[in-house]
């Protein structure tokens, strides 16, 4: 018995080839890799510490050679030209910051702040949202910069 050909036909006849058709194949994988692409990108968007990367122009100054690596518990606190505070895509009051941290502490005493200062804000500002952490017991604290040119 010849490969490909269909069983019980012996009568010497080429008999009848199965192929497989990709075709449908491919375009379920293609539509998985568009709903993949899609997901991926909203959760990136929702994800924790999505201050700045939530589509917030936050105009850091320029520093050094950026070495604070942002963990998933650390908490990345945008304080915009205006003068508002955002949490994870969200604007929030000093009350709210402040709960915030006190969570925080709780869940991981090892929490690092970033803070993410626009650079017209006034240093009053900066240093506002550093004592508020610092009076919830978070010492460890880090200012976001870009890296200089």
């Amino acid at each position: 018995m010849a490969m490909g050909k269909t069983p019980g036909s012996d009568d010497g006849d080429e008999g009848v080839f199965a192929e497989i058709n990709i075709t449908p194949l491919t375009d379920i994988f293609l539509v998985l890799l568009i709903i993949f692409m899609v997901t991926s990108s909203v959760i990136v968007q929702q994800g924790p510490g999505g201050g700045a990367k939530a589509g917030l122009k936050v105009n850091l100054p320029k520093g050094g050679a950026a070495d604070v690596t942002a963990k998933t518990t650390d908490l990345s606190v945008a304080v915009l030209a205006d003068g508002r505070f955002v949490l994870a895509g969200n604007v929030v009051t000093q009350e709210d910051l402040q709960k915030s941290f006190d969570e925080a502490k709780v869940k991981d005493p090892d929490t690092v702040v970033i803070v993410q200062a626009d650079e017209g804000v006034p240093h009053g500002t900066v240093v506002q949202v550093m004592e508020l952490a610092k009076k919830a017991g978070l010492g460890q604290l880090a200012i976001g910069v870009r890296e200089g040119d």
